[in-house]
């Protein structure tokens, strides 16, 4: 499969997912979303992307700081009845950052979406 643009995987994901809460693909050294998407007014996708970004680079230096010497795949984060998901890109330049309704969605299922658009993000 070909590489899509950040645009897209929002895209792709909305068309999966149509039910998120919100989704944004971001710059995990900067922090900066390339494209976002909110379902609800009041949910701010941008400055989700901000203080995600904070939660993955913290991660990356426990790994290093515990030298276990091992990838960074993805982070569930488990709210009273939302699912946060952040799951990087090959390279680790970027990464998807998805909020679902965790009555509405299945885990399983968002995942393997997630994988899948992260798979081949450009």
């Amino acid at each position: 499969m070909a590489n899509i643009t950040p645009q897209q995987a929002v895209q792709n994901i909305l068309k999966e997912i149509p039910s998120l809460v919100a989704v944004a693909v971001v710059e995990t050294e900067t922090g900066m979303p390339l494209a976002h998407h909110s379902n609800l007014a009041t949910f701010d996708a941008e400055t989700a992307a901000a203080y995600n970004t904070e939660v993955i680079k913290q991660k990356l230096k426990a790994i290093q700081a515990l030298k276990l010497n091992q990838t960074l795949q993805d982070i569930l984060l488990t709210l009273t009845d939302q699912l946060h998901l952040l799951k990087l890109s090959a390279d680790g330049g970027k990464f998807i950052y998805l909020a679902v309704n965790s009555a509405d969605t299945n885990l399983a299922m968002a995942r393997q979406v997630m994988k899948g658009q992260a798979s081949v993000l450009n």
